[in-house]
């Protein structure tokens, strides 16, 4: 599976973006798939999860009422929309998917792909 995280970019502090993750097959529609982060000098963290039919989420208390991840299956797509966003969002995006559909609560170690990440900067 491909998966191609964008949406990335630079943005001040309060601010927002939305990231899209694309994967290449339509079993996507069949996956759980997870949101991460790495900022440099720090251990990859979970940042938000979606089941495969898109209805259990799971979010990181950090993120929780200002980040929503949302999919649409007939587009093989996953979104991530960031508000309010802080300096400490900053960090690399990554996108990973879980082939048994359920949604990822955190443990990067069960995801089965991963796509090449996109840049988040907030500037305060």
């Amino acid at each position: 599976v491909q998966l191609q995280a964008s949406g990335g970019g630079l943005v001040q502090a309060g601010g927002s973006l939305r990231l899209s993750c694309a994967a290449s097959r339509r079993t996507f529609s069949t996956y759980g798939v997870g949101w991460f982060r790495q900022a440099p000098g720090k251990e990859r963290e979970f940042v938000a999860g979606i089941s495969w039919s898109g209805g259990r989420t799971y979010y990181a208390d950090s993120v929780k009422g200002r980040f929503t991840i949302s999919r649409d299956n007939a587009k093989n797509t996953v979104y991530l929309q960031m508000i309010s966003l802080k300096p400490e969002d900053t960090a690399v995006y990554y996108c990973a998917v879980d082939l048994s559909g359920v949604v990822p609560r955190g443990d990067s170690t069960g995801m089965d792909y991963w796509g090449k990440g996109t840049q988040v900067t907030v500037s305060s």
